[in-house]
C-alpha cells in the first residue's frame, strides 16, 4: 500500500502545469500565425498592386468632379471651368481634401483626402490629357536643399503678409484664410506658387524663378523641422499672444501674490 502511494504521488502534476502548456501552445499558435500573415501580406503588396490611367481618372472625375465642373472640364454654375489648371492643380486640391468640395463657402477648408495616390494621379493625368497647364517639376525643385536664409527672406517678402513670417498662416477679408504651412508637403508648395489656389496670386517663373521656388520650399521645410528656438511658440503669432500670455499670466500671478501678501499681513 505505502508503495502505491509513493508511485500516486509521484505522478502528481502541478495545477500550474496545465496553464503553462496552454500558454506555450497559444504563443507558437500566434507566432505561426503572425508569421503567416506576414508573408501573405508582403507578397499581395508585390503582386497586387497597380498602375491606374488617363481613361480610369476620366471615370473617377464624371464620377466624383462633372457635376460641378462639367463632363468636358467647361465648369457649371457651381464650379469653375478647369480648362488650363493642369495636373498639378488637380493634385494639390484632391491630395488636400480641398476637393471634392463639401459645401459652397468662401473658401474651401482641408479635410481628409477621399482618393488613393493612384487614383488621384489618373484623374491629374486624365484632366492634364485634355485641358493641360503646370506640370510636375523635377524633383530638385522639391528636394528642400536650396538655400534656406535666401528662401526665408524671399518668403517674407511676398509670402508672410498672409501667411505669417513664420508660416502659421493667418486671416484674411469676408471670411477667407491664409492656411497654416506647417504640415505642407513640398509638392503643394510648388503647386500653391503656381497654381495660385483660392486667394493665392500665381508666382510664375518671371516673378519667382525655379531656382528662388525651391529656396523658399527649404526655408519652409527647415521650419517644419526644427521647434521655436525660443521656447513655446504660443501659435507663432507674434507680439499678440506674446502680449496676451503676459498680460493673462504675469500680470495675473502678481495680481495673486499681492492679494496674498494683504491677505497676510491683515
Amino acid at each position: 500500500m505505502s508503495r502505491e502511494k509513493k508511485r500516486r504521488s509521484g505522478g502528481r502534476r502541478s495545477p500550474l502545469a496545465a496553464a503553462a502548456l496552454i500558454g506555450i501552445g497559444l504563443l507558437l499558435t500566434g507566432g505561426v500565425y503572425a508569421g503567416a500573415s506576414a508573408a501573405m501580406a508582403a507578397t499581395t503588396d508585390t503582386t497586387v498592386t497597380s498602375t491606374l490611367t488617363a481613361d480610369d481618372g476620366k471615370k473617377l472625375f464624371q464620377a466624383n468632379c462633372a457635376t460641378c465642373h462639367g463632363l468636358a472640364l467647361e465648369g457649371t454654375e457651381n464650379g469653375p471651368s478647369l480648362y488650363g489648371v493642369g495636373e498639378l492643380a488637380v493634385h494639390f486640391q484632391v491630395s488636400t481634401g480641398r476637393m471634392p468640395l463639401q459645401m459652397q463657402g468662401p473658401q474651401a477648408p482641408q479635410k481628409p483626402v477621399q482618393f488613393t495616390d493612384d487614383e488621384i494621379a489618373a484623374m491629374a493625368a486624365y484632366v492634364q490629357s485634355l485641358a493641360p497647364g503646370p506640370t510636375f517639376p523635377s524633383k530638385e525643385v522639391t528636394d528642400a536643399q536650396g538655400d534656406v536664409a535666401n528662401g526665408g527672406e524671399l518668403f517674407r517678402v511676398n509670402c508672410a503678409m498672409c501667411h505669417n513670417v513664420a508660416g502659421a498662416g493667418g486671416a484674411l477679408t469676408e471670411g477667407k484664410y491664409a492656411p497654416n504651412l506647417h504640415t505642407v508637403t513640398p509638392l503643394n508648395m510648388y503647386a500653391a506658387m503656381v497654381t495660385g489656389p483660392q486667394n493665392m496670386p500665381v508666382f510664375n517663373d518671371m516673378n519667382l524663378t525655379k531656382e528662388e521656388k525651391r529656396d523658399i520650399i527649404s526655408y519652409l521645410v527647415y521650419l517644419q523641422n526644427n521647434e521655436s528656438p525660443g521656447g513655446f511658440s504660443l501659435g507663432s503669432l507674434g507680439p499678440v499672444s506674446e502680449g496676451l500670455f503676459i498680460w493673462i499670466f504675469g500680470i495675473g500671478t502678481l495680481i495673486a501674490i499681492t492679494v496674498w501678501i494683504t491677505a497676510k499681513s491683515n
